[in-house]
């Protein structure tokens, strides 16, 4: 019996990690190499209702509407680099799960460095601060022998 539950717990457990596509059986192409291609293009466009969720794991509307356009363009001798861009054209840049490096996505891409490296010299400079040694004045030396002496 323990090693029945044993079992049943491991199979949850590796059937709850397993990856989920969402990809319908009458959407998979029939030729292997196809369907490999079209399913490495839509890991990596975003769903556009799902917004963090690839085309490939959503079950939005949407979503499918962009699997099948893959995989029609695809079907017509496109390559890949030209179905993504095709798609890019026609939803913008947003579409996709990784930005390209480009002038309107700068921001996006140097934003964490300039925020590190100012986090950095803030701390920086807040570390020499406290290392100054500041000197008392005879009246302040004074004032502190009294009150210790209280």
């Amino acid at each position: 019996m323990l090693k029945c539950g044993r079992s049943l717990a491991l199979g949850v457990l590796l059937f709850t990690t397993m990856p989920v596509h969402a990809v319908q059986p009458d959407e998979v192409l029939k030729d292997p190499i196809l369907e490999a291609r079209a399913r490495g293009i839509s890991i990596g466009l975003r769903c556009l209702v799902c917004q963090n969720q690839s085309i490939d794991e959503s079950d939005a509307p949407v979503a499918r509407d962009l699997r099948i356009l893959i995989r029609e363009q695809l079907s017509s001798q496109k390559s890949d680099a030209e179905v993504f861009d095709y798609v890019v054209a026609r939803y913008g840049d947003y579409v996709l799960l990784n930005p390209r490096f480009a002038n309107k996505t700068l921001v996006l891409w140097l934003s964490p460095f300039v925020l590190l490296a100012a986090g950095l010299a803030f701390f920086l400079k807040a570390g020499k601060s406290d290392n100054q040694n500041v000197s008392l004045s005879d009246t302040e030396k004074a004032e502190l022998e009294a009150l210790l002496r209280k």
